[in-house]
């Protein structure tokens, strides 16, 4: 089994693997090797004949604080090549999380303490997704940056949540996260782990020739309602915020821009 900097590869029993992002001192922050990381443990994962589900969770007190803004630029060394111009990093991006949607073998997100911005994408990417009940997930980059990357809000959680989410950069908790289909299901935070395991035993139980065709065919039925579309048709949007006034100033000083977009 590889070994990874940024993540930690468990096998909880058999069937079943865990990927850890082990960046606490970072919150769990997504830097471009860390995603990198996570990509090649999955699809390692997915080669693998005895691994038939994988679980993403966070060490430390969060799953993910998103992405990391103080590693260097996101866009150096990337896992999936995308075409230069407006949009390049956003495309990228979602060519990235669609990566997790197109494997054979599920994946679970497993959300502790909160889930933020690009550490929301990274769930939402997954088939499947579990919080604790006093977990948080939010995007409040939309405050002062720019739309998501990953424009998963609108085909996942509907037009009315998704606007509330795109006008406020509210954060929202385990049920409420749960109520608009962002989650699966919320659990005591204290036995969070042991439902997301035995959650995973249950897939794990199915073959995995058979169970990529089950998670296929639901990917598919969502592709010919538009959802893949609806996803890509936002990129380049992202990269349009960059150029309205209020974000040129916020980037002067992004740090405090982000911190602000906190309060």
């Amino acid at each position: 089994m590889t070994e990874y900097e940024h993540l930690l590869i468990e096998s909880p029993v058999d069937g079943v693997r865990r990927i850890v992002l082990n960046r606490p001192e970072k919150r769990n922050a997504i830097s471009t090797p860390m995603r990198t990381e996570i990509l090649e443990a999955l699809q390692e994962h997915d080669r693998d004949e005895d691994a038939r589900v994988t679980i993403i969770s966070g060490a430390g007190q969060c799953f993910s604080s998103g992405y990391d803004l103080t590693s260097g630029g996101l866009m150096e060394n990337p896992p999936i090549y995308s075409a230069p111009g407006d949009g390049q990093w956003t495309r990228q991006a979602t060519d990235s999380w669609f990566s997790i949607w197109d494997l054979a073998k599920p994946v679970i997100a497993q959300i502790h303490g909160y889930a933020m911005a690009g550490g929301t994408e990274l769930a939402s990417a997954c088939d499947l997704v579990y919080m604790a009940d006093d977990a948080t997930i939010g995007y409040p980059v939309v405050r002062v940056m720019s739309t998501p990357d990953w424009q998963f809000h609108t085909p996942i959680l509907g037009l009315r949540a998704s606007m509330e989410m795109m006008l406020t950069g509210n954060t929202y908790s385990a049920e409420e996260a749960v109520r608009v289909g962002f989650a699966n299901r919320a659990y005591p935070a204290d036995s969070l782990d042991q439902e997301v395991l035995s959650m995973a035993q249950t897939i794990a139980k199915v073959p995995s020739d058979l169970q990529q065709v089950n998670k296929r065919s639901v990917h598919r039925s969502f592709e010919v309602l538009g959802g893949r579309t609806a996803i890509r048709a936002a990129q380049e949007l992202q990269a349009l915020a960059a150029y309205q006034d209020s974000v040129k100033e916020a980037r002067k000083n992004p740090f405090d821009a982000i911190k602000r977009a906190f309060d």
